[in-house]
């Protein structure tokens, strides 16, 4: 059973940046409709696309399953959809703790968002000093969310 444990923070600096080890651009839409049943996204990384099924179980986890599509098909199912968002995802190493930094792009620009997996929902995370306020189940800053209302709409 694949499951994600994640939890989200907003930022308050730029100070994540002396810690970044790589970078991608990613594009990724959503073949779902509402948030209440299992999300269907499709993710372009640069690479390859893929497509994921996740669903919220408690807490900070969710099922995730996510498998390799073939390029054409992607390509087909992202310009037939309109709630997508674009990002760029910059991976940190911070403390012996992976975190990953998504700046948003486009519609949803200046957001960014830290995330760290965790292996239980009770491990103890050190919070860098770029962390501003939790996020972690707030839905209005999902990524499907912010596919379907972005940031700059926001009052």
């Amino acid at each position: 059973m694949a499951l994600e444990i994640e939890r989200r923070f907003l930022i308050k600096n730029d100070n994540w940046k002396e810690f970044v080890t790589k970078k991608i651009s990613i594009q990724q839409g959503y073949l779902s409709k509402n948030l209440d049943d299992w999300i269907i996204r499709i993710r372009f990384s640069g690479k390859e696309f893929k497509i994921a099924l996740k669903k919220h179980i408690e807490g900070f986890t969710n099922f995730e399953f996510e498998y390799s599509i073939p390029r054409k098909d992607g390509e087909t199912i992202m310009a037939n959809l309109s709630n997508t968002i674009k990002k760029e995802r910059f991976f940190l190493e911070i403390e012996n703790q992976s975190w990953i930094i998504d700046c948003f792009k486009e519609n949803n620009y200046p957001l960014e968002i830290a995330e760290i997996e965790l292996s239980r929902e009770e491990d103890d995370v050190s919070l860098p000093s770029f962390i501003s306020k939790e996020i972690t189940g707030l839905t209005d800053y999902s990524n499907f969310s912010l596919a379907n209302t972005p940031f700059s709409e926001w009052n």
